[in-house]
Order: structure tokens, then sequence, then C-alpha cells
């Protein structure tokens, strides 16, 4: 039963019961008995539309009960199950690792070209076929030239691209460092190139031992400098901190006491040295390594 129309009912009994009050009073035992008929019988009414307002309001609770335990209960939704791709691979570093990479010479064309030629045994590594020319012309180059003024020399900064002549040492040239390789080398494994610069030389482990040669910057003695080998560039980017002593390889192994690189000015395959030396080398050298991912 909708409550809103028990309403006028109500309305209507509550004013009959006050004129049968004041009626009452005044009139003799027969209009009394018929007043008291008429007050029976509204009463009585007037019990069965409260009953029923509130047995529709119990059935009203009931049902919204029972629709209420009818409803499906929700269920959570799983979580996708991780899949290969989305779950880091964990890497065990090996206690040795002699990896079998391509050795090239850098001359006589390129005397200068240790970063592109120790770039392309990298990229023949990983399956691409291309020469060390190719990559010497393709490389970014610092168009700054060289100047010497009241004991300073003005050049170019290696971070921006191959300072100098690549091609001969009668005239004056240095190499580049890690971020115009990087670049390069990006242009022919698209997404795939790890740029390691920063990092401590363990991860360098990390990846020789998953199979994967590392290109490094380092110094052709193979262990720290004295700082009489440095001298400070006036570059168009600031002062910039070099030695001619500038050396690229292809890091190919390493064990407990030594690690192995493919050298491209001597072409020697594996070629060792202490492991801890060249570590400080490669530090003292800014830490620059670049890879490819699986």
């Amino acid at each position: 039963m909708d409550v809103d129309k028990l309403y006028l009912p109500l309305a209507a009994i509550i004013p009959l019961l006050l004129m049968f009050y004041i009626l009452i009073r005044k009139q003799n035992s027969m209009m009394k008995s018929i007043l008291m008929f008429l007050f029976v019988f509204t009463s009585i009414v007037g019990a069965f539309l409260l009953e029923n307002l509130q047995a529709s309001h119990v059935a009203q609770a009931v049902q919204s009960v029972k629709d209420w335990l009818d409803e499906p209960v929700p269920r959570a939704e799983k979580a996708p199950a991780p899949t290969e791709e989305s779950e880091p691979k964990i890497i065990p570093i090996k206690k040795q690792v002699l990896l079998e990479a391509p050795t090239i010479w850098q001359m006589p064309e390129l005397p200068r070209g240790c970063e592109v030629t120790s770039l392309a045994m990298l990229l023949i590594h990983q399956g691409v076929q291309v020469d060390k020319l190719t990559l010497a012309s393709e490389v970014r180059k610092n168009p700054a030239e060289y100047r010497l003024n009241d004991g300073k020399i003005y050049f170019g900064d290696p971070n921006e691209g191959f300072v100098g002549n690549m091609y001969t040492y009668t005239e004056p040239g240095l190499g580049v460092y890690h971020k115009p390789i990087a670049e390069l080398a990006e242009k022919y494994l698209p997404d795939k190139i790890k740029d390691l610069t920063g990092a401590e030389f363990q991860e360098l482990k990390t990846h020789l031992s998953d199979g994967r040669p590392v290109w490094v910057i380092i110094n052709t003695e193979y262990k720290k400098l004295d700082d009489s080998f440095f001298q400070t560039w006036y570059t168009p980017n600031g002062h910039v901190k070099v030695t001619t002593k500038e050396h690229s390889v292809l890091v190919t192994g390493y064990d407990e006491n030594f690690i192995y690189f493919n050298d491209p000015l001597t072409v020697e395959k594996n070629k060792k040295a202490p492991i801890k030396d060249f570590a400080e080398a490669w530090v003292q050298m800014g830490r620059q390594a670049i890879t490819y991912l699986p």
C-alpha cells in the first residue's frame, strides 16, 4: 500500500473523533448509542488502516532484505599473470667470461678512429654488417678549429662530436666520447642501444655475463694516468679535461684477475690487462661504456 494514500483517511478520522467527543457530551442515551457505534466503527477502520500501513512497511523491509541477499556478490578481478616481458630479467654475474667477437684494425685508414672501429666490432657481434669507414663518415663531427692563444688550447668538445682530423696525425685532432657513438649505434640498432656511462664497473660484468661485449673509453696504458698526462681545452661548452692517450676498445671478458678486450690499435684479440688497473683507468676517463640490449 502506498503510504501517501493513507494520509487522507487518517486526516478524516481525527476530526471525526473530535466531533464525537463534543457531541456525546450534549446528547441523550439513544444518540449516545449511535455516536458510540460510529466511534467504534471509525476506530476499527483507523486501526485497520494503521495495521496495513505497518504491514506494508514490514513487507517492504522484508522484500528489500531479500533483494539484497539475491544480489550477486561482485568478484574482484584477478591481476593478469606476469609474463616474461613484464618480469625483469635477472642476470647472474659469472665468475669468468670470454666472448667471441670480431677484431678490426683501425689502421692505416683511421689513425684516430679507435672509437668507430670498436663500435664496428660491437655492431658486427650483434649481426649488423657495417664497416669502420662508413661509421667514420657518419659519426657526428665537432666543427671547432684548433687554436692556441696565450698558452691556452681552444678546440672542440668530444662529447659533442669527433674533434679534429680522424684520418691523419699531421693535423690536430683527438677523438669522440660516448654520446655521439651511442647516437650512431642507435641508427643501426634502434631502441636496442644501452649507454652505460656513469655506471659501476660491476654493471659491465652483468652485460658480459649475458653474452654481450661492451664498448668503452680507456687510455692506451690501460691503467690510471698521472695528472700530467691531461690538459685543459677551452671549448664553446666550457672547459674539458682531455688526454692524447685517450683510446677505445671492445671489452670481451674478465676473470678474477684480468679484463679481456679486442684492441683496434694492435688488432690483438682478447688482449688482457689487470682488472683493477683497467677499472681505475675507465673511471678516470669518465666511466664511458655502451652495449646493446637483447
